[in-house]
């Protein structure tokens, strides 16, 4: 399941409670961003030690500035709120590449 995260402090709070957080950072309007969209709930449901959130840039351009996002898609994997990979555009095998290399070790929640 992926969380849509509509402010800051949803943000904030996503990263303070989860240990492996996947972030999808899209706009509505971007092609790529629909075309991987299905991909990324199979990931999400493949990884479930990951907390995975999405946020449409447009919508919250303040956490869109303060993580440097620049493209879309763009996508930032924190581990224990720190910021570990980053891949920006659809590239669904180096997505899963970093999400897995996150979970490692990590037990999905109950």
């Amino acid at each position: 399941m992926i969380c849509r995260i509509n402010s800051a402090t949803e943000f904030k709070s996503a990263l303070t409670d989860n240990q492996v957080v996947v972030l999808d950072a899209f706009a509505t309007w971007c092609g790529p961003c629909k075309a991987i969209a299905p991909r990324v709930v199979k990931l999400s449901e493949d990884y479930p030690a990951a907390h995975f959130i999405k946020i449409d840039v447009d919508e919250l351009p303040e956490v869109s500035q303060e993580l440097g996002i620049r493209a879309m898609p763009t996508f930032i994997i924190f581990k224990g709120e720190q910021k570990v990979a980053e891949v920006v555009g659809a590239n669904p095998q180096a997505l899963e590449n970093a999400i897995r290399s996150a979970v490692e070790g990590v037990e999905a929640k109950a």
